[in-house]
């Protein structure tokens, strides 16, 4: 259905409501206050109905002018939107972008450079992937990923160094294991339950684990396993810059190994293809470096130029 009024009527009553009369709203939109009277007139004449009744020596909405009102400045906002968007667009800001992170990296750093990145570019939408060991190699092969934070680089791809990791084996402090007073051996491990992140790739490797034991809990997220080493149930590694609340809290502990008390790793950020990258993919992996630097007190590579 075609409508009858136009964006700048819409612009001209909500001027009036919003200055305190026409001369007032004539003045903030640089119009002749005819200019503007004409317009909410136009829009009572179009519709049938009245915006404005006398009291006193004061006009003031009427019933049906505060609906018209309400809906006119969200009509008005939504295009201002639209068009900050387009403009956004037009200057070469991708509309989304895919980011693939394995669940290694801090969820604080993501949501931190995300919450970043839409302050600059608010209209182009970000696709968070968490993903565990395959999974993240699963995205940059079938183009999910515009970025991809992971500790394995795949075959084809160059990843920059984002952050080092320090992965430690813990388990609350009631444990059973932190019970037995001594150094601790892989042997002792196995007769105990161990809490993994299940493989989010397509094809997982059921070998891709850390230790042989006798009872294995395999969940969907990091924040399950967390809290099921926390409540008890086993042990687990984590980076240690991941569970840091939860070791200050003395809520885990880390298990005094005899041999591999930590596990080094790294995190690499890589660019699905780096010469085609657009600038919003650009300032999304500069921001994340940056938050690592903050958050995290360490430094990646230089971005591809």
């Amino acid at each position: 259905m075609a409508t009858h009024i136009s964006l700048e009527q819409w612009r001209g009553l909500i001027a009036v409501v919003e200055a305190g009369g026409y001369a007032q709203a004539a003045e903030k939109l640089h119009k002749s206050q005819s200019t503007v009277t004409y317009a909410v007139q136009k829009i009572e004449a179009q519709l049938g109905v009245k915006v404005f009744e006398i009291q006193g020596r004061k006009a003031v909405l009427t019933a049906t002018g505060q609906l018209l009102y309400r809906r006119a400045r969200s009509l008005v906002g939504e295009a201002e939107e639209i068009e900050r968007a387009a403009g956004a667009l037009s200057a070469g800001w991708e509309a989304e972008i895919g980011l693939a992170a394995e669940i290694l990296l801090p969820s604080y750093v993501s949501l931190e450079a995300m919450a970043r990145f839409g302050e600059e570019s608010p209209h182009t939408r970000i696709e968070l992937i968490e993903s565990v060991l395959g999974g993240t190699a699963e995205a940059l092969f079938k183009g999910q990923a515009d970025l991809a934070i992971t500790p394995h680089v795949p075959q084809g791809f160059l990843g920059d160094v984002l952050m080092p990791l320090h992965i430690v084996p813990v388990a609350s402090p009631d444990h059973p294991l932190h019970q037995l007073g001594r150094p601790l051996t892989y042997g002792d491990l196995r007769s105990h339950r161990h809490v993994v992140v299940r493989d989010t790739g397509a094809k997982r490797d059921k070998k891709a684990v850390s230790v042989e034991v006798e009872q294995r809990w395999s969940v969907s997220n990091l924040s399950t396993s967390i809290q099921a080493v926390c409540a008890g149930y086993g042990f687990s590694w984590y980076p240690d810059v991941i569970i840091r609340d939860e070791l200050a809290q003395g809520l885990l502990k880390p298990l005094p190994l005899r041999e591999g008390k930590e596990r080094p790793e790294c995190l690499y950020l890589i660019f699905a293809d780096p010469d085609f990258a657009g600038p919003g993919v650009r300032r999304l992996a500069q921001i994340i470096r940056e938050v690592v630097a903050e958050e995290c007190g360490c430094r990646g590579g230089a971005a591809p130029t």
